[in-house]
């Protein structure tokens, strides 16, 4: 074994690096953290996207549900998270004057918007489907932060064999249409099964259902905050009770290779360095980590590879199917629908053309390898609920931040050559969804930059490979895994335990490509240095 030069090295440091260094460190280890970037937070950062705007935008993350008040509280985080008074607001695509705005303050005003949309016999259905998605989160969320348990004991935990059979064995699909009758509305549901999983929500590999799940458990309501101060508040906030606890963190410093042994290769500065953990923490995805052994010498991770794969198997590039588009306006624009007001269609999360129908059929568009004129998106505008990441000026002058997030284009559409232009075409499907629903269009309301350019800024999936390592654009590093082990799953290690284990004892994953991983949550980086902290007793 080579001599270890700290307890714990940490590849990378996004948000869960960060959470791992500061529950190490204080817990009294010996803690380095390795950084490509000079900021660190990966996904979960600000930025001031727009020249000479003083705006700092929720860039790449943007709202909050799955960060445990445990994790926050252990470490003595000052995160402040916003509520939402509006779930959601959804123009129908047939009648673009009318639309679905829910109230989660107003059920009566709800009551009366299913009916203007024609689905007034979904509102009971709606509250139905709603509390049994509260009862799942309520049995299920409390063991996020234990280690994992088993199916059989989750199944004991949900108590309702109907319930079990809706959301973890049937396709979501399936109960979706079972139990709404409008297009609409069943759209509006099916949405959480799709945000960065490419899928058809009736695909027997249930990958909707278990994207689905973990929008819909988070702190046992699923509710989505947004995070005050920005999603960089967030990051900071935990740098800061790492830095505090003694961890050390190295920014610029770019991992090149990894051993199955703990010795971390990194370039800083030009030069060449070794550090040696006695474990190493990767915040990476499984395919990056497998990238980095190979490059030590040292075979796969064989993270997400499926047990039955041949020995030198390793794990699969990603893809990851969004376009991420930020915009800076003067004002909130105008809609189509003149009973709800700007401040309300945008104070939840805006759904454009996200139909159940619409979403299948760009799918099954998107899988052909067609780009379609109109993608299903959706919108959030963080400023009316924090306008604290704008400057005086700006936010007296009543200018927002939209955030939109354009499902189904996936990264196979993507090569270095074609990046560009697809880019461009991207950003023309996104623009024109948005204003299918507006009564003027959102050129008229964009504001530009100091060098007179509009404050549009467009991320493909390839984009954020570049910028931020995400192998394919994926934002969960990877397909996401039921959060549970199966029955005759091995549960010797304290790292199979916690959902954190590799092929080799002292590498372990912490980022969102553990099991319980994606969006910021903080579980990767928890349930890791839990399993480092249970391995040392």
């Amino acid at each position: 074994m080579t001599e270890a030069t700290h307890d714990v090295v940490i590849v990378g440091g996004g948000h869960n690096g960060l959470v791992a260094a500061a529950y190490l460190a204080k817990a009294g280890k010996s803690v380095l953290l390795l950084e490509r970037e000079e900021r660190l937070g990966g996904a979960a950062v600000s930025a001031a996207a727009f020249e000479g705007v003083d705006a700092r935008l929720s860039r790449y993350s943007y709202l909050v549900s799955l960060l445990p008040k445990r994790i926050i509280d252990e470490l003595g985080l000052d995160i402040r998270l916003a509520h939402r008074r509006f779930s959601s607001y959804t123009p129908n695509p047939a009648d673009t004057e009318t639309g679905l705005l829910v109230d989660n303050s107003n059920r009566r005003a709800t009551r009366a918007s299913f009916a203007r949309v024609g689905a007034a016999g979904d509102f009971a259905a709606w509250n139905d489907f709603y509390a049994d998605t509260a009862r799942v989160a309520e049995a299920l969320f409390p063991t996020v932060c234990e280690p994992l348990p088993t199916r059989s004991e989750v199944r004991r935990l949900v108590d309702d064999d109907a319930l079990w059979a809706s959301f973890f064995e049937r396709p979501l699909g399936q109960v979706i249409t079972e139990r709404f009758d409008s297009d609409l509305v069943r759209g509006v549901v099916a949405t959480d099964g799709l945000i960065g999983t490419f899928t058809s929500s009736d695909d027997p590999s249930l990958d909707a259902n278990r994207c689905f799940l973990y929008h819909v458990i988070g702190n046992e309501t699923g509710d989505w905050h947004v995070p005050i101060g920005g999603m960089g508040a967030v990051s900071g906030e935990i740098e800061r009770a790492a830095r505090l606890a003694g961890a050390r963190i190295v920014t610029g410093a770019d991992v090149v290779s990894l051993t199955a042994d703990g010795a971390v290769r990194y370039l800083r500065n030009g030069h060449e360095r070794v550090a040696v953990g006695t474990t190493v923490l990767a915040n990476v995805s499984p395919y990056v980590l497998d990238q980095l052994l190979a490059a030590g010498g040292a075979s796969s991770a064989r993270v997400g590879v499926p047990a039955d794969a041949p020995a030198d198997a390793v794990a699969a590039r990603p893809e990851g199917a969004q376009v991420k588009v930020n915009l800076m306006l003067k004002r909130l624009p105008k809609l189509r629908d003149t009973t709800v007001t700007p401040e309300a269609a945008f104070g939840g999360t805006f759904h454009i053309n996200e139909l159940y129908s619409q979403l299948e059929g760009t799918y099954a568009e998107a899988a052909r390898g067609e780009i379609p004129d109109i993608l299903p998106c959706e919108i959030y505008c963080h400023t009316l609920a924090d306008p604290t990441i704008l400057g005086p000026e700006l936010a007296e002058s009543g200018a927002h931040t939209l955030t939109i997030f354009a499902l189904h284009a996936p990264d196979r559409w993507l090569t270095e050559e074609n990046n560009d232009a697809t880019r461009a075409r991207l950003q023309a499907a996104v623009l024109a969804s948005l204003n299918s629903v507006l009564a003027e269009p959102i050129k008229d309301v964009v504001m530009l930059d100091a060098a007179g350019n509009p404050c549009i800024e467009t991320k493909t999936t390839l984009d954020l490979e570049h910028a931020l390592n995400l192998s394919g654009g994926n934002i969960f590093h990877g397909p996401l895994s039921w959060p549970f082990l199966e029955d005759d799953a091995p549960r010797d290690t304290a790292a199979e335990r916690w959902g954190v284990a590799t092929a080799h004892p002292r590498v372990l994953i912490c980022g969102s490509g553990a099991v319980r991983g994606g969006a910021v949550s903080g579980l990767g980086g928890h349930n890791a240095a839990m399993a480092v902290l249970e391995e040392s007793l």
